[in-house]
């Protein structure tokens, strides 16, 4: 356990240099960092991948047709959650997560574009529901991995001038110290790890997913799923990950959980050893087994060839018949879990998907379980 204290980074674990405990991670395999079941190249064999093409003219409906509606948080935050729980997705996969007296931010996005270009690249649907300010002040600042959609750098710049501590994967923290953020102030975890951040412990869990923001640094960092457990709450994070049976051993590890987010959107047939879509995040919340469940990871950048509200509209049909206990909130809409209202098909005011019955259970459906293979 890294003993954190809400004060800065994680002395006990970092007092090992960053590069011996990279060498020492069960993850790392002398070269790069591995999930812990193979997955080809990141890359489903045997569909057919997407080409250059297809992302430049390909598929229909890719961005809104038009302004996407914003919820403006501030007035709530200025309020103490009522329950001790408070969660409120602020597009993609940042979220301002309030429990048991903390506030967290996940993988924090206020840039235009997730590229590695300022003028080139995904860019955001939709502007951020509040100022990188208004959620000041923070608790901790958790990255899950790299990637450009995750790991932001003129966020992490504007951050690094504020006292917050940071918490990452393993060997992201030298990003970060690049950006500066003062080392002091990282924790960088292996999976199963821990810290403390004022009575609320946060650990790195598994998740099957890669690393790199070039071509030659390739899957050097580690990839996580966060869990975040106060006195009272228990909260589940998974960030960037295929379907793994890895799911399993977080529920009975952490679980009951009063929430969790899972990535619906940014999917495709072949990348599905790394990314959930709509049917795998279903069935991974089955394999984790409680709580609300909050989709992730849409609605703010083109990042796939699908049309932009398809990953939730899927998810809203075959929840009920699935048994999910589905929220839906606005861009920028907080929610507590124990109060949370019915979903609210929001987006079709600016939809491009035709509005769909929900789907109705049959004999012969699938269980919402891990499947064998």
């Amino acid at each position: 356990m890294v003993d954190q204290n809400g004060q800065g980074g994680g002395k006990s674990l970092n007092r090992m240099p960053r590069a011996e405990r990279i060498k020492s991670s069960p993850r790392f395999n002398g070269r790069v960092f591995t999930n812990t079941n193979p997955v080809s190249q990141g890359l489903k064999s045997g569909v057919e991948r997407p080409t250059m093409r297809d992302f430049i003219c390909g598929g229909e409906h890719r961005v809104p047709s038009g302004p996407l509606p914003l919820f403006d948080p501030v007035a709530q935050w200025r309020k103490q959650p009522e329950t001790g729980l408070r969660v409120t997705w602020l597009g993609h996969s940042t979220l301002l997560i309030e429990i048991d007296g903390i506030r967290v931010l996940t993988d924090p996005v206020w840039g235009p574009r997730a590229s590695p270009l300022a003028f080139a690249g995904p860019k955001r649907f939709h502007p951020p529901p509040a100022p990188l300010a208004a959620v000041q002040p923070l608790d901790a600042v958790i990255v899950s991995h790299d990637h450009y959609d995750h790991l932001d750098r003129p966020t992490i710049r504007a951050l690094a001038g504020t006292p917050v501590p940071f918490i990452t994967s393993l060997g992201v923290g030298a990003r970060l110290e690049k950006w500066g953020v003062p080392a002091e102030r990282i924790t960088e975890l292996d999976w199963w790890e821990e810290t403390s951040v004022k009575g609320v412990t946060i650990t790195a869990a598994p998740a099957q997913h890669f690393s790199g923001r070039g071509i030659k640094d390739r899957n050097t960092t580690l990839w996580s799923s966060f869990h975040l457990r106060g006195p009272t709450h228990s909260f589940f994070y998974g960030a960037d990950t295929g379907l793994t049976r890895e799911y399993l051993e977080i529920a009975r590890r952490f679980g009951p959980f009063d929430m969790v987010a899972l990535e619906i959107g940014a999917y495709h047939p072949s990348w599905g050893d790394i990314h959930l879509g709509p049917d795998n995040a279903l069935t991974a919340y089955g394999m984790l087994g409680s709580g609300s469940m909050l989709p992730i990871h849409w609605g703010t950048f083109n990042l796939a060839v699908h049309p932009w509200d398809e990953p939730i509209e899927t998810v809203l049909r075959r929840a009920p018949s699935l048994g999910v206990p589905l929220v839906t909130p606005k861009l920028g809409e907080p929610i507590e879990p124990a109060r949370a209202k019915a979903s609210d098909a929001w987006w079709r005011s600016v939809s491009s998907q035709p509005v769909a019955e929900p789907e109705k259970k049959t004999e012969n459906e699938a269980p919402l379980e891990w499947m064998p293979d």
